[in-house]
Formats: C-alpha cells, structure tokens, sequence
C-alpha cells in the first residue's frame, strides 16, 4: 500500500505490506488488514489479460463498492458500518440468465467466470468496480463499455460469509 521511490536513499518505500503463503489456503488472522481492507490478498482475484484471451477464466474476482458493513469469511477485517452494505467478504455472482453474446470473445471469458466463480467484496472504492491487473494489450474501448453496461442488478448474493 502507497508504494513510493524514495530517490534520497535509493531505495522502493511503502506505507505497509503483507505477506501471503499462495501455497496455501490460509488467509490473514482474524481483524488483519491488507493493502485490500477486507484483509485478501489482491493478485488471486485480477482478472489478467492472458487468462482471459486464452480461454475460460477458472476463478474469481475481486470487486469494491462504495460502501461496506462489517465483515465475513474470508475476508478478515471490516472498514465501515454502513446500514444496509455488503460486508467485506460477501460473494457474488452474475446472472446466468445475462446475455453475453454481444461481446467479444474475451470479455466473454470474463463475464463467464462471474457468472461461474462471482466476486468477492474485497475493498472499498467505485460501485462494482472489478480490478485487471495493468496490461498494454486491454482494449479499453471495448473493456469500458462493456462493464459500463453490467448494472447491480445483474448480480445475485450467493453467500454472506460461510467457515
């Protein structure tokens, strides 16, 4: 989190880190944080431009919205408390009844896993947003528009935590 160059002593700083094993399956002690608030670890849920040209995308996502109320499993720390919110944590899926025919093959492959493996809350920021990690090769002019047109409403909660 706030990674910096600090040029006076030649060195990368940051505000803090954490460490994930992504050998296993365990996740951050119960009220730790990370550079995501719900305490995840951010590389698992990108969605990644190879993954999503060569075919079916096998996992989820990770997604923020505006607000939050606590949090579940797995996620391992709350940043709100606002009424009515998702907790951290929370996963969703998109519909299956949401037509993806319109969309490049690609963005196919994208939608598909949300409609397979969902979202999990995993911070907060812009409604819905769902994170890529940074690739030259994204098609922004039919990336943009194509999430753009996902709305809430296309989402489904599948769970509010489970152990």
């Amino acid at each position: 989190f706030a990674a910096r160059w600090n040029a006076s002593r030649s060195r990368l700083e940051a505000g803090s880190g954490a460490v994930f094993d992504l050998s296993s399956n365990t996740r951050r002690p119960e009220g730790w944080t990370s550079a995501d608030a719900g305490g995840l670890a951010i590389l698992p849920g990108l969605v990644r431009y190879d993954e999503a040209m060569r075919g079916p995308v096998r996992h989820g996502f990770r997604m923020t919205v505006r607000s939050t109320n606590g949090y579940v499993w797995p996620a391992s720390h709350r940043a709100g408390s606002t009424t009515g919110a998702l907790p951290m944590g929370a996963r969703l899926r998109l519909r299956s009844s949401k037509d993806l025919s319109r969309y490049p093959t690609y963005i196919q492959n994208i939608f598909r896993a949300m409609q397979t493996y969902g979202l999990i809350v995993a911070d907060n920021g812009s409604d819905m947003y769902v994170t890529g990690s940074m690739d030259g090769r994204w098609n922004n002019s039919e990336l943009n528009p194509a999430f753009a047109a996902l709305t809430a409403g296309d989402f489904e909660v599948v769970r509010l935590g489970w152990r």
